[in-house]
């Protein structure tokens, strides 16, 4: 086959094995098909593969859904800020918005492009209550700076940990670090899926009481403890206006079996990152920031940045690889830029020069599980024939 004839190469593509489907058809004949008994083993599964069986793993139907309630469990609201970083998807500051509460924008580390804490110290005031890291392309933010900086402060910290699974810090995976809340997203394309969902995780009691009201609609006994019960249970109580974040069995039964691959897809994603290091070297591209020594990158993402003196620019490297048949993406406009964000805070794009100068360079490469050793190269051909 001609390189002008080969399939499109998409962005990202999900790897669904026969377990998932055996589950999901199992799911689909027991009759019980939205949360109950595998949403429930699901979180407790995700809780042992973190390492500790007492955490509190709630299953929502996005890592949206996920932050918006560990914010409302920790009393944001009106008059509150919530500092995170411009260097996101609109998901992780639109929350702060459901709650009344105001965003305060901060630049990401050149490096890494996760948030800088130095720049959250500073941007904290008397109105600020909670910090929301967000671990880019699956690279764990600086957390022990982080969490030093909350406690010094007494401010909440809910990670959106969204592209990290599985990340670690200082050998410990994130999830279970000192923060009040961790969101994880089994979106389609994230490092294990469910199609739509997520996972809060806390070892605070009373944080997972309210996020689990929370999530059905404020309601005291969610419908599986109704419905499933031996002796008349219909009645129940609404203590909360709440929302409908609850996961579906059907979307858990991907889950269980995702979990249980999660390391060989990790795996797999760390050999594709080496291969495009190893392919990519020696072009004008500043390759994505590594783990440190002993530590674990999701690599969820492979987003590389053009240097300078590079011979095209990012939207001319970017049409390159699809007339070469190749889908990219940019991680991300920066939110600065977005006209929301933009002008109820008047942001410009001077405040933020990390951010906004790593926007006008950055392509994110396919890397997923299902590429082959030669995507891969197909991919870095591309690259080199662009700007070798």
């Amino acid at each position: 086959m001609t390189a002008d004839k080969l399939p499109f190469l998409p962005f990202a593509l999900p790897e669904i094995g026969e377990e998932e489907i055996a589950e999901v058809v199992e799911t689909l004949r027991s009759g019980w098909v939205t949360t109950g008994p595998k949403t429930q083993r699901f979180e407790r599964e995700f809780s042992e593969f973190l390492g500790e069986p007492s955490l509190h793993s709630i299953a929502v139907n996005s890592a949206t859904a996920g932050l918006h309630v560990a914010l409302e469990a920790l009393g944001i609201g009106p008059g509150d800020e919530v500092i995170t970083t411009t260097h996101t998807f609109t998901a992780t500051a639109e929350v702060v918005r459901y709650l009344g509460a105001d965003v305060v924008l901060v630049d990401c580390d050149p490096a890494t492009l996760n948030i800088d804490p130095k720049a959250v110290e500073a941007a904290i005031t008397p109105r600020t209550k909670a910090v929301m890291p967000v671990h880019f392309g699956g690279l764990a933010a600086d957390m022990p700076a982080l969490l030093d900086i909350a406690r010094r402060h007494g401010l909440k910290v809910v990670e959106d940990a969204a592209h990290a699974l599985p990340a670690t810090v200082g050998g410990r995976l994130v999830g279970t670090l000192g923060s009040d809340a961790t969101v994880f997203s089994f979106y389609a394309n994230k490092t294990m899926t469910t199609g739509e969902g997520g996972m809060l995780v806390t070892r605070d009691a009373a944080l997972a009481r309210r996020a689990k009201v929370m999530r059905l609609h404020g309601m005291s006994r969610d419908a599986f403890d109704r419905f499933t019960a031996t002796v008349p249970s219909w009645y129940y109580e609404i203590v909360a206006p709440g929302f409908k974040y609850n996961l579906t069995d059907i979307a858990a039964s991907l889950g269980l079996h995702q979990l249980k691959k999660a390391q060989r897809f990790r795996q797999r994603r760390a050999e594709i990152a080496a291969q495009y290091h190893a392919a990519l070297a020696g072009l004008p591209v500043v390759l994505p920031a590594e783990a440190p020594a002993g530590e674990l990158h999701a690599w969820h993402l492979y987003a590389v940045r053009l240097a300078e003196g590079a011979p095209v620019d990012r939207d001319q490297m970017v049409q390159a690889l699809f007339d070469a048949g190749i889908g990219c993406s940019v991680h991300y406009i920066p939110l600065h830029r977005q006209p929301y964000w933009r002008d109820r805070y008047g942001l410009e794009p001077g405040r933020f020069p990390n951010s906004q100068q790593a926007y006008e360079r950055l392509v994110s490469l396919p890397i997923y599980t299902r590429m082959t050793d030669a995507d891969v190269q197909r991919v870095a051909g591309v690259l080199r024939r662009v700007l070798g």
